[in-house]
């Protein structure tokens, strides 16, 4: 056991080791995991970061949404195994907004809809999460609100956004903040949140930069009021990364800031039924990290080790000495302070009561703002050069598809 757990923390790994005896686990030995580890990451490594990421897309998708082969009429078919399913895809895909007209953006009233409490929209912000995003769906450790963003007129759905809590390190901002990590942990982090997932629907993305729209509501009243509601604390600054290198829709947008750039890395991940071998290999080898990675629970009930499955592979790598496991791929970081003295707040110099409003955060100025300096420019650019999209982009189809078609007409658009 550690010598840092407290109490409880050695209570609950007791009881915990009650009914997970590692003696009992059986587990590849170290050369098989070795060996099988190292056949998928030659793999992957080979390919480019958009090709992984859309790789592990693909694998998402097959794993979410299986497929059983039935008779039919017409020979045999490839149906989903829960028919549910087909009836979620099919309402989520018949809800993305087309507009009709290239000036139809004019006419929309973007509202941010919390679906945290309402499984139907949750189910359908999850479905257009999943289905309309090539970086892969997963989890947030910590706080999290999921927004479906749709058009209060009609309903159709613009895109999602994840607002979670924020990078523990991130020396750029911390740079530009100028706290000390005593703050930052001692609670101030908490005052600040990410922008994990900034997703607009196909062909708003596209056509009207929707990314650019969805990015400003990240920073809205709307945001910042059930943030303090929930979380009982003040927001004050929103981060976000781009996702391929420095060229992001972020560039350039009023009231987000670029701040540097991530260390670069990108850490080669096996596939799922591999990460489950290797998480009965740390059960049954080191039981006390196993737990702490995947069950142990601070006092205030939250994950004990934050990045638990890349700590895990972290120390399997290490410990089976398996190399080459990372790519050098550096995003842009980006924040958005809300206050003019946002970093003073953050360093303690001040409290809540003296924050001064950076910028009008209401839904209407900043939809206005999208509309008519990015939206309206995008359009007709896009006209002049007859390059206007009529297409959604929705990996429905990856359901049926195997890797090589998937790559074949997706790997194009990843990134676009």
């Amino acid at each position: 056991m550690r010598d840092a757990w407290n109490d409880r923390l050695r209570q609950d790994y007791e009881k915990w080791l009650e009914n997970n005896d590692p003696n009992k686990v059986e587990c590849l030995s170290d050369d098989e995991l070795r060996q099988l580890i190292m056949t998928e990451l030659e793999y992957v490594s080979a390919m480019s970061v958009q090709e992984y990421v859309l790789y592990q897309k693909w694998c998402e998708i097959q794993r979410k949404y299986p497929t059983r082969e039935v008779s039919t009429l017409f020979g045999q078919e490839q149906h989903l195994v829960e028919s549910k399913q087909k009836h979620t895809i099919d309402k989520a895909k018949s809800m993305i907004w087309m507009p009709e007209s290239p000036e139809d953006y004019l006419k929309l009233e973007p509202e941010l809809i919390l679906t945290d409490y309402n499984d139907w929209l949750l189910e359908q912000f999850q479905t257009i999460r999943t289905l309309c995003h090539t970086q892969r769906n997963h989890n947030n450790i910590g706080r999290n609100m999921y927004y479906l963003v749709v058009d209060k007129p009609t309903g159709k759905y613009l895109g999602v956004v994840t607002i979670s809590s924020d990078f523990i390190d991130l020396t750029p901002r911390d740079n530009f903040i100028g706290w000390t990590r005593e703050q930052r942990n001692g609670g101030m982090l908490l005052h600040t949140a990410i922008g994990s997932s900034i997703l607009p629907t196909q062909p708003l993305g596209y056509n009207y930069v929707g990314g650019k729209l969805l990015a400003l509501l990240c920073l809205s009243d709307e945001i910042q009021n059930t943030w303090k509601k929930r979380y009982g604390q003040t927001l004050v600054g929103v981060t976000t990364t781009s996702l391929y290198g420095s060229f992001s829709q972020y560039n350039n947008l009023r009231h987000w800031n670029k701040r540097g750039k991530t260390t670069g890395k990108v850490v080669f991940e096996p596939t799922r039924p591999t990460l489950y071998k290797i998480r009965d290999w740390v059960h049954k080898k080191d039981p006390v990290r196993y737990w702490e990675l995947w069950f142990a629970l601070n006092d205030k009930g939250q994950k004990y080790k934050r990045d638990h499955k890349f700590r895990m592979l972290g120390f399997v790598y290490s410990q089976l000495k398996i190399k080459n496991t990372e790519s050098k791929h550096q995003r842009g970081i980006y924040f958005s302070h809300l206050y003019e003295n946002t970093p003073e707040f953050l360093r303690q110099e001040i409290t809540d009561d003296k924050l001064i409003p950076r910028f009008d955060t209401s839904t209407e100025y900043l939809v206005d703002l999208w509309k008519n300096k990015y939206a309206s420019k995008r359009i007709k650019s896009l006209i002049g050069n007859d390059k206007v999209s009529n297409t959604s982009l929705f990996y429905d189809d990856l359901i049926y598809k195997s890797w090589d078609d998937t790559k074949e007409k997706y790997l194009e658009q990843v990134g676009r």
